[in-house]
């Protein structure tokens, strides 16, 4: 499976400005420099909750960087 298939679905809480969703599509980021070796920066669509009332939020983007172990 890929990096970016697992990442859809999945729950994503910002803690620097608390805003959260699901995970729409991830898509790696190639111009992120000065990462460790295994370390991957994806660029993600995040769709907030939203519980009925007052107006849904608007997705917003985010980026996750995900450390594959070489093992």
């Amino acid at each position: 499976m890929l990096i970016s298939e697992a990442l859809e679905g999945k729950f994503h809480r910002s803690y620097r400005n608390s805003r959260e969703g699901i995970i729409q599509f991830a898509d790696l980021r190639k111009d992120v420099c000065g990462l460790d070796e295994g370390v991957f920066a994806y660029a993600c669509k995040v769709r907030p909750q939203w519980n009925g009332t007052g107006f849904p939020k608007p997705d917003f983007y985010t980026t996750v960087y995900v450390k594959v172990d070489g093992e």
